[in-house]
Order: C-alpha cells, then structure tokens, then sequence
C-alpha cells in the first residue's frame, strides 16, 4: 500500500506503474525535498547561534586558567564543533532523509498518521565528547548524543534528548522558530559543562594487558560522561 493525500492506493497489476511512480514523485519525494530545505534552514540559525554564544562568552568570561578556552570551529557545510574547556561538542546535519520503524513512538502520534509523507525527517545530531579525545586521537573513547532534531516537510519538529529538552519529545503543533533553535543551542551548550566525568570502577582498570599500555596509553583510566540517556530510553526502563 502506498498513501497519497491521505488515500490509500493499492500497487497491483491493475494500476499504472508509471502512474505511481508519478506520484511518488509529486507526493513522497517532493515531501522530501521540503524537507531537507528545512532542515538546512534549521542548521543555519544552529550554527549562527552557536557562534554567536562562542564570541559573547570571549566578551564576557574570563577564567583565571588560560586553558580554559572557548573555541567555534566549521569542519564542513554539515558539520561544526564548539569547544568550551575540557567538552567538545559537534553539530551534524545529515543530508538524508529518515523514518522510524512503527513502533518508534513518534509513529503512533495522530499528526504522523494523517498522511503519510508526515514521517519523513530530516536530522540534526548534537554530539558530546571529551575535548582531550580529539586532541589526543583517542579513538575508542566515547561520544554521547545530547540532541536529535527532527523536522519534516511541514517544518514540525520534535526533539530526542535529555530531560531537560523533553518538552520536545511530542510532534509539534506549529513549526519550529528561530528562537526555538537558539535555545536548544543554550540548552545543550549548558547540559554539556553540567555534566562530568566519572571514573571507571577500580575493577575495571586494576589489571590491564601489555598492548593496551603500549598502544592505549592515554585512554587507561579514562573517565566516562555521566548523565546522557534519551529521554524515551529512560521511559522504556523497568
């Protein structure tokens, strides 16, 4: 089955196939390309934002350590990072389109039933790692993700985060703002400093292997961020 504006068309022997690649064409992939302008529009005010924050904290923070440093830095036209001291977190724009499996529970939500070109999404990923990870190449230590921001063709969003971004979770009544963007920037910046690290239990690292100390070095005893779970993991808990 396939759904266009709402009716429900069967692709059989009976139907055209030319017909329905037709209107794939002026429905599901037109959908698409919608949404992926937003998506870039929405990455814009992102990037504009987090810059914006990065030369205001030069202004107006001053540590006594001049390590502490606050750097904005474009990788690509998808992709920049902001360093504030000892976090590194980095802002992706996927060039794709997505969809969730149906039981993703943004799938049961009336809106995404009404039509179906409702689910398609384009992404933003809001990533959070250790600034020394970067630094020092070590490349098993872990990244978390602080953020996913989902938008669609009717430029609805909804976000995938942490709690203090779950007044987000639910597809929006309205279309996401410009203010909307820049606070989720504020948000994340802040959950990333709140959050520390924690070590790994003394067990774990108490007895180690000879190629971990000549290859791992820099990673042996590494701390962990603490306090990074989607908010739709936590509920999913028993």
């Amino acid at each position: 089955m396939v759904f266009y504006n709402n009716k429900t068309v069967a692709m059989n022997s009976e139907k055209d196939p030319i017909d329905c690649i037709k209107n794939l064409l002026e429905n599901k992939s037109t959908a698409k390309q919608a949404t992926y302008r937003h998506i870039v529009e929405a990455f814009s005010v992102i990037s504009t934002e987090a810059k914006r924050v990065v030369d205001e904290l030069l202004k107006r923070a001053h540590p006594d350590d001049q390590d502490v440093t606050v750097e904005y830095n474009t990788v690509s036209e998808h992709e920049f990072d902001v360093k504030l001291a000892g976090d590194m977190l980095i802002f992706v724009m996927h060039t794709n389109v997505v969809t969730f499996e149906d039981t993703h529970p943004i799938m049961k939500e009336e809106y995404i039933l009404q039509n179906d070109v409702n689910r398609y999404f384009g992404q933003i990923m809001i990533y959070n790692f250790m600034a020394d990870s970067l630094k020092f190449n070590r490349s098993n230590d872990p990244g978390y993700l602080l953020a996913r921001i989902m938008i669609n063709h009717d430029n609805r969003f909804f976000i995938e985060g942490e709690k203090e971004l779950s007044e987000y979770n639910k597809i929006s009544d309205t279309p996401i703002t410009d203010d909307i963007l820049r606070q989720i920037v504020k948000i994340v910046l802040r959950m990333a400093i709140e959050n520390d690290l924690i070590a790994p239990p003394f067990k774990e690292v108490k007895s180690i292997t000879l190629y971990q100390k000549r290859e791992h070095t820099p990673e042996l005893g590494g701390g962990q961020k603490i306090g990074f779970r989607m908010s739709y993991e936590n509920k999913t808990e028993g």
